[in-house]
């Protein structure tokens, strides 16, 4: 519930503040709220405190004869916070001819002299008039955390993409294109050298966070409720959402824990137009949201951590995370899906944050507002990517490898929307050899493969999508791995080479459970799965009873 504007009533004479605040309060209390100072400074101090908290200020009715600060003086002050806000002296008789020069001097909009009693016929009209003024004009403030930086900082990207992930409102302040970003970072008594800084509704200030304090103060769960669960799945794609809706609606104590944000790489999709049950195509982050939604609902609790490693005590699966805490379980659901591949050319490491990005980024779709972006890669993310940054940018030169899309993995449908939108480019057999630029990325320089050569273009963004490798460094040593890291389940465990340890059980794995009794995987994480978001809801889904199974023979 957003905050009512103000008034802000100035006067160092207790009496008159408490009469002019109780001849107000009747007919404007419900639409704003009265405060109240006794100086210039206090006053200041006030208006100061409601611009960091981004409240708005409807009106400064201010007394001018006070001691160390006069009203006028106060308000050479205050209009430089708040432009647009309507100002009333309270003038004696004897300050007629300071008010009057007062109109030229701050664009007074009224002076009136005591007393206006009655209020009916001296004040009220008064006020009346300058406030429909304000409201005529007046658009309610952004209601959230503001986060002010350097667009091409990549400390500031990851604070934006971190908000935009979890679905955190935020409202984002170029230091260097928008003027309220610098008076802001000036009343948060900080400085450029202490960018990003993100400014809360509540007024309080974080001067380059780290990821951990962010997530703490927006109120994602950073520690776990419990030391024990029947089931921690590591991994909120949707493989993860889907088993912890299922886990938690079958009565099982449910934890996921997700070192991002829930959604996976499907969360970073701009439109998902193949998901069964949704004709009109959604977006990653609506269906993730969505997903924490229906799981939460059912019991199951999240939390936002990395796991580092798993180790296994008798029938419990102990997991660490970064911060050094463990969670036990019974059985652990592996769902950590895959991680882009790098760029490795010369330049895209420097430039990584700062115009060179892994993933669709959605956070600087605005960003690219006229601008020309590159997104390398020729499957459905870098498909969906592109036309998603087709409504900004004046142009999308799609970067492909191969010579066809169709046989880069791209579906027909994003095939034929790609084809029928004038200011998306497909450039084949394409790879990108460096990137330029200094502080941010300036062009790129192309190699095609087809015998013309090389060239250099200018380039504003840079979005990287050239295949996936599984996140599995953190249980590499505990379960069977294929040669790229995908982890092998059911019968594959026995036809593998080598494996951590051999299989302890005389019945034969489940067809989702790893080489260790107890951890089971499900999505893209696992070898030879669909790379697709049904087949790893449905492997999520599945996964549960197996779960059931393998408790059931504890």
């Amino acid at each position: 519930m957003p905050e009512k504007p103000a008034i802000l009533i100035v006067d160092d004479d207790p009496a008159v503040l408490a009469s002019v605040a109780r001849d107000l309060r009747p007919r404007y209390g419900a639409d704003y709220r009265i405060l109240r100072a006794d100086s210039g400074q206090t006053a200041l101090e006030t208006t100061r405190e409601l611009l960091l908290r981004g409240d708005a200020v409807a009106l400064f009715l201010i007394d001018q004869r006070m001691p160390g600060m006069s009203g006028v003086e106060f308000l050479v002050e205050a209009i430089a916070l708040y432009p647009d806000a309507r100002r009333v002296l309270l003038t004696a008789y004897a300050d007629t001819e300071a008010a009057i020069r007062a109109i030229n001097e701050v664009q007074l909009n009224h002076y009136l002299m005591k007393p206006w009693h009655p209020p009916e016929e001296q004040l009220y009209p008064v006020i009346d008039d300058v406030l429909s003024d304000w409201r005529s004009s007046y658009f309610p403030a952004f209601e959230g955390i503001r986060l002010i930086g350097h667009r091409w900082s990549s400390a500031a990207f990851d604070m934006r993409y971190l908000l935009s992930r979890n679905l955190i409102p935020f409202q984002w302040m170029d230091i260097e294109h928008d003027p309220d970003a610098r008076m802001l970072l000036e009343q948060a008594g900080a400085s450029d050298s202490a960018l990003p800084v993100l400014i809360f509704p509540d007024g309080s200030v974080l001067a380059q966070p780290n990821q951990q304090q962010v997530a703490e103060k927006v109120g994602l769960r950073t520690r776990a409720e419990m030391l024990f669960y029947d089931l921690i799945i590591v991994g909120g794609g949707p493989a993860g959402l889907a088993a912890a809706v299922y886990g938690a609606s079958e009565g099982l104590r449910t934890v996921v824990i997700e070192r991002e944000a829930p959604g996976g790489q499907a969360g970073t999709s701009s439109r998902i137009e193949n998901y069964l049950g949704f004709p009109a195509g959604l977006s990653g982050a609506d269906l993730a949201r969505r997903g924490v939604a229906q799981a939460q609902r059912l019991g199951a609790e999240f939390l936002t951590g990395e796991v580092t490693s798993v180790r296994l005590d008798g029938n419990y699966r102990v997991v660490r995370l970064a911060d050094g805490a463990e969670i036990n379980c019974l059985a652990l659901l592996v769902a950590t899906g895959v991680q882009y591949r790098t760029l490795d050319v010369p330049g895209v490491e420097r430039l990584t944050g700062a115009g060179v990005y892994y993933g669709g980024a959605l956070s600087e779709a605005i960003s690219t507002r006229g601008e020309d972006v590159y997104v390398a890669g020729g499957a459905n993310s870098a498909g969906q990517a592109a036309m998603h940054f087709a409504m900004y940018a004046r142009q999308v030169t799609l970067l492909v490898r191969g010579n066809d899309l169709g046989k880069s993995g791209m579906s027909q449908y994003l095939i034929d929307q790609i084809d029928q939108t004038e200011n998306i480019h497909v450039c084949l057999n394409t790879n990108v050899v460096e990137a330029l630029g200094d502080d941010h990325l300036t062009g790129l320089r192309l190699a095609h493969t087809d015998s013309t050569g090389e060239e250099s273009v200018p380039a504003h963004a840079l979005f990287i999508f050239i295949g996936a490798k599984p996140y599995t460094d953190w249980i590499k040593g505990v379960v069977a791995v294929d040669g790229q890291g995908f982890v092998l389940t059911g019968a594959e465990v026995a036809s593998a080479r080598s494996t951590p340890s051999p299989w302890p059980l005389k019945r034969q794995p489940f067809w989702l459970e790893t080489s260790v009794p107890g951890i089971f995987v499900a999505g893209d994480v696992r070898h030879r799965s669909m790379k697709r978001i049904a087949s790893a809801t449905g492997e999520g889904a599945m996964a549960i009873s197996f779960i059931h199974q393998y408790l059931g023979g504890l």
